[in-house]
């Protein structure tokens, strides 16, 4: 099993590669729609890092990778600039998943 990245950030990238991990590097929507289908159709890759920076190109790909897909494992990370997130963001997608506020 397998780990890959798609950031549009070639630090981020850089980073993850001296650790070991492959990536690629998405500048665009459409190529980092297209890099995360690639990913979803090779059974050898079992967690998807991501950018925060990227899945906000794609939300609604990786919102459909999270509620619904088991394999690869989706891991939005934060980009070189710090995590954009708000506090209750892991609230916010179980209240998506599941129908209840917490």
């Amino acid at each position: 099993m397998r780990m890959f990245a798609v950031s549009d950030e070639a630090d981020v990238l850089t980073g993850l590669r001296l650790s070991g991990i492959e990536g690629s590097l998405a500048s665009n929507r459409r190529e980092a729609e297209a890099l995360v289908n690639e990913v979803q159709s090779n059974p050898q890759i079992a967690v998807l890092l991501i950018t925060e920076s990227c899945a906000v190109m794609i939300p609604e790909t990786v919102t459909k990778l999270k509620l619904s897909s088991s394999n690869p494992l989706l891991v939005v990370i934060p980009g070189s600039h710090g995590s954009a997130r708000r506090k209750d963001s892991i609230t916010g997608l179980i209240k998506d998943a599941i129908g209840i506020k917490i």
